[in-house]
């Protein structure tokens, strides 16, 4: 069945803030193999002008789509996250997210639409410091695959 199309524009509340710090910042560079001394160093972070370690750009992944959950959970909404495939995800940066920043998300439908009996489902999030400045744009497109023989 085609997800509703009156979805698109829904926002949801935004997360709890999550605190970004230094040992999460390393673990996930370290996980992803990304050497760059701006991620664990934090003089190697202010040499290049951040007051602390950085993210690597992927980072933010992480939360913002645990954030997007609230969307993918919606009762109302009735996607089939058991059919759901990770079709593309995308940021835009204002500025790296760092060590010690509190970010919230706030997730938005940008988009619904069906295309050979597969849902395709676009969220939009965004992410904001504790001072409500936009950190990072990122969006999150998922398909939800045709039923067998649909």
């Amino acid at each position: 069945m085609a997800l509703d199309q009156s979805f698109v524009g829904r926002t949801y509340p935004p997360t709890a803030p999550y605190e970004v710090g230094r040992e999460k910042i390393r673990e996930f560079a370290e996980a992803v193999g990304d050497a760059n001394a701006a991620y664990t160093d934090p003089e190697a972070a202010r040499t290049l002008g951040h007051p602390d370690v950085i993210a690597p750009p992927t980072f933010v992944f992480s939360i913002t789509f645990r954030a997007a959950g609230v969307v993918i959970q919606d009762p109302q909404l009735g996607l089939d996250y058991s059919r759901v495939v990770h079709g593309d995800q995308k940021f835009a940066y204002v500025r790296p997210v760092r060590a010690g920043d509190r970010l919230t998300v706030t997730s938005t439908i940008e988009t619904v639409k069906s295309l050979a009996g597969n849902d395709i489902l676009d969220i939009r999030g965004e992410v904001h410091d504790e001072a409500g400045e936009l950190v990072v744009t990122a969006w999150t497109k998922l398909v939800a695959r045709a039923a067998e023989g649909a």
